[in-house]
């Protein structure tokens, strides 16, 4: 599997383009600068296969409409926060408008999915789905069991986590999401919304919202 992240945005959002032998492609997070991200797509001859989204936020999300209309793919977002992100309390100003709703199904993403259809496979790529709220209240992260790497979006940051004092935003529900990504091997690579990746492994050592209370 190859991955190629694209920093986007004012807030600096880890966009994943990622895909394996078959050049149908994973778009993790496409959240601004939709016409830089096709580039990357063109430039690897990759088609799109699906949009997994970490949630619903504005900064993690804006390009999705754009992108979508050039190449339509399955939409991947938790019901929980399909139902405020094209709404106008998602929006971000002066930075980001309210999102644009692509013209698709949606969602296609809800609890039923995530309990009866993990594994996940899409083309090549094979995930789990795993359902993180807190941040907000559909935010789920996405794990490649192959490859051992996971996108944690607004979850888990090196040394931080997500913040909860935004509306959906719950910090007890949130202390249970992170339990669960710190069962994951201590090897896994975690590359989250924003900021450098790290490791399981280290932030059990070094995050203070990893450590038992």
């Amino acid at each position: 599997m190859k991955t190629k992240l694209i920093t986007v945005g004012a807030y600096s959002v880890n966009c994943a383009i990622i895909w394996g032998d078959a050049k149908r492609a994973l778009i993790i997070d496409p959240g601004f600068d939709a016409p830089h991200i096709q580039n990357h797509l063109k430039t690897n001859n990759l088609t799109v296969a699906g949009y997994l989204l970490t949630h619903g936020h504005a900064d993690h999300i804006n390009a999705l409409a754009e992108l979508h209309a050039s190449n339509p793919a399955l939409i991947y977002l938790h019901t929980e926060d399909e139902k405020w992100t094209f709404t106008a309390v998602n929006q971000i100003p002066p930075h980001y408008p309210v999102p644009p709703k692509p013209h698709a199904n949606l969602p296609t993403l809800g609890k039923n999915e995530l309990k009866f259809s993990n594994p996940w496979k899409i083309a090549d790529l094979t995930f789990q789905t795993l359902e993180t709220p807190g941040h907000t209240p559909g935010g789920v992260c996405y794990w490649f069991t192959n490859e051992n790497i996971c996108f944690t979006g607004d979850t888990l940051f090196k040394g931080s986590c997500g913040r909860t004092d935004l509306p959906g935003g719950d910090g007890r529900i949130l202390a249970k999401s992170l339990e669960k990504l710190a069962a994951l091997p201590p090897e896994t690579r975690i590359i989250p919304g924003h900021g450098d990746e790290t490791t399981i492994s280290h932030e059990l050592k070094t995050n203070f919202f990893l450590q038992p209370h």
